[in-house]
């Protein structure tokens, strides 16, 4: 895969609608990987105690969503339900991420979502219709077409 070119001038922010219906394909997308990335970690961890056992499988998914999201995103600036949705990540001024612009926005993402997505309805009531991460990582998701 290449690395994300930079975006002509004139994209623009994608609407909050399109951003909203690509979070319902990704979360199938998602679903995937923690299912196929569920069976190797209850099987070198099955003979842990309980307790431990689930703190590890579920340390291990968060690590293996963060992986799938960082590496999309610095390499094509966009998951597949990115791309099929025609929307595309971006820093604030349009420059493609890096790796540690990528990781800042999975882990504040992380927050928005463990805090019952609050994070996510921020849209609601930002100016620019930005999800909380997104501006807190200074990133922006914006239109391919």
């Amino acid at each position: 895969m290449t690395a994300a070119s930079p975006l002509p001038t004139g994209c623009g922010n994608a609407s909050l609608k399109r951003r909203l219906l690509s979070l319902i394909y990704e979360s199938l997308v998602l679903a995937a990987i923690l299912l196929a990335g569920t069976l190797p970690a209850v099987m070198l961890t099955r003979t842990w105690d309980h307790a431990s056992a689930r703190i590890a499988l579920q340390l291990w998914l968060l690590a293996l969503c963060g992986l799938y999201y960082v590496r999309q995103w610095i390499s094509a600036g966009q998951t597949l339900p990115m791309k099929t949705w025609r929307l595309r990540v971006v820093t604030r001024d349009g420059a493609p991420l890096t790796a540690a612009r990528a990781t800042l926005r999975y882990g504040f993402a992380l927050i928005s979502a463990f805090t019952l997505g609050l994070g996510f309805l921020w849209a609601f009531l930002d100016r620019d219709r930005q999800f909380l991460h997104d501006r807190l990582a200074g990133t922006r998701i914006v239109d391919t077409q």
